[in-house]
Formats: structure tokens, sequence, C-alpha cells
């Protein structure tokens, strides 16, 4: 049974985050009040218990994170979700560090830009530089990924233009909640249970950083694209998430596609659960790091932050 904190943020999370997603002019109201008061720093508590600095790439940041007095083994890249509209919040922060320290490993954070101020082309040029920078610098076979909804989406989309670049690919990724499938007709039911998501704000999200590209397009909708080149993942989704359903078709294709995907729903939770404190977030953070320090403890020895602090 879903706990009780568990039913009042999804109580919290219908009142609040779901009217952003009941209409367009909502969406759009709401990035609008969020440019005010969003910062992409790190929160004072996160910045206390790590080592943390900031680089640049193409004029924008970028954070390499390490814990405080352990050498690193591995390096996690942290995409961040928020439809391709919001900035990296204090939950996703929360999460961070808690890989960051749990698995003794430097974890890349790039601040991508947000739409509808940035369109796609801005968003995934700023984007795979940093991946091609993080693969210049650090064997693939120390890389993982991790993204949360769009961040997910995201994840896969990079993985599938480094295939086509002929550069190296991550050896294992992570993805809580990912939008991977803007094509499907979504379920008008499963959004009145979903305590989070709406539908119309969600498909003009995607307008937001689409603009004029076919949502089939694998670059939109990378369940789409070919699902071969994915390294072992892990999937994260909740039954009451309107995303799930495309979630699980997403799944389903790649592993016919060879693909190694291991998918775990949790029927009772919502969207990016993971990033919330509560008990099924713990969980499901104790099931992330599980999955991910069989590919860290794979690791031959700890090696020195790699530009954490240029």
């Amino acid at each position: 049974m879903p706990s009780l904190k568990s039913h009042l943020v999804a109580l919290y999370l219908r009142h609040t985050r779901k009217r952003a997603f009941a209409s367009p002019a909502s969406l759009n109201e709401w990035i609008a009040r969020a440019r005010l008061t969003q910062s992409h720093r790190p929160p004072a508590a996160i910045a206390a218990r790590l080592d943390i600095g900031e680089r640049s790439v193409e004029g924008r940041p970028v954070y390499e994170i390490t814990p405080c007095g352990k050498p690193a083994r591995g390096r996690l890249v942290y995409l961040h979700g928020g439809a391709y509209c919001f900035e990296i919040t204090s939950y996703h922060w929360g999460l961070i560090a808690e890989l960051a320290e749990r698995l003794a490993v430097q974890v890349t954070v790039p601040i991508y830009p947000l739409a509808p101020e940035h369109g796609y082309d801005d968003i995934f040029d700023f984007a795979m530089a940093v991946y091609a920078e993080v693969i210049a610098a650090t064997p693939a076979a120390e890389v993982a990924v991790v993204g949360d909804s769009a961040g997910g989406n995201m994840a896969v989309v990079l993985e599938m233009m480094a295939a086509a670049r002929d550069l190296p690919l991550p050896a294992r990724q992570v993805l809580i909640s990912p939008s991977l499938d803007m094509t499907l007709e979504l379920d008008a039911a499963l959004e009145r249970r979903d305590p989070w998501l709406g539908i119309p704000g969600g498909l003009e999200a995607v307008r937001l950083y689409a603009g004029d590209m076919d949502h089939a397009d694998w670059r939109i909708s990378p369940a789409h694209g070919d699902l071969s080149v994915m390294p072992p993942t892990l999937i994260l989704a909740g039954g009451r998430d309107l995303l799930t359903p495309g979630t699980t078709q997403f799944a389903a294709r790649a592993k016919a596609a060879g693909a190694d995907v291991m998918l775990a729903i949790e029927p009772h939770m919502f969207h990016v659960w993971p990033l919330i404190d509560m008990p099924e977030a713990r969980a499901a953070r104790d099931r992330i790091v599980a999955y991910l320090a069989k590919w860290r403890d794979g690791l031959t020895e700890a090696r020195p932050p790699t530009e954490a602090f240029s």
C-alpha cells in the first residue's frame, strides 16, 4: 500500500503543479513566473556537503560534483527534467547529491537552455557538446547517464546522436519517468488519476521546444529511433503517470531491438516520485544505486575528478 506521505504529496501536486498542465495558457503562465524565481545553482545545504565546481560549455554552466573526502570512481551525467521548459530544482539536486555520495562518483550536471526562449537546436547543440567533452575526457566504460522526465528523453536522443557520429556510448543508464513517445494518443482516464501531468499543457511543452518538427521524428520521440544502440538501462515508471503507457511500449520495442532493458513499474506512484522525500522514493533510490553500483564496482580504480574546477 502507498504511504501516507505519498498520498499527501499527490494531493499537494494535484492542487498546485497539475494546474500548470491544465492548458497551454496555464503552462506559459507558470513558465513566466518560474523565470522570476528559479535558479540553477545548488542549494546551500547541498553545496556544503559536496565539492562543487562550475565550468562553461558554449557559454552555459556545467557543474561537476564530487563527494567530499572520497576518491571518485566513474562519472555520471545527470540530465534533469522539467518538460524542457523548467530549470533544475532542489529535488534534482537532492538526488544528485545522494548518487554522488553513495556511489562515490563524479556527477556532471549540464544546465541546458530552456524553451520557449530556446528551441530544440539550441538545447541539443549544447547537450551534445557537453556529452562530447565528457566522452573525450573519460573512457566510455566509466560513464553512465541518469535522466528524469524530459532528461530521460534527452539521454536516449543523445545516445542515438552519438551513435550516428560514431562516438562511444555510455556504459549504463537510468531513466526515471521518461517522456519517450510524443505521438501516442494519451489516456484521458489515466490523466484524471495522474496527480501531476495533464495532456493540454504537456502537448504545449512539446510544441514549445520542438517547434515545427514532426513529433514522430526520433529526435523528439526516441521511441521511433534505433533502440539497439541503447546501453543497459533501468527504467522506473509509476502506474499513475500519464507517460507510463508510452514507457511500457518503449521498453518492449527496445527489448525487441536487442537492448538490455529492465522496466520497473510502481503501480501507485506518480511522475518522478524518486525525487521526492517519501518511503517509496527511498526504495527507488536504493534500486537505482544498486543498479549503478554493479557498473561502478566493475571499474578498476579511482580517477581524479575530470575538469571539475576549470
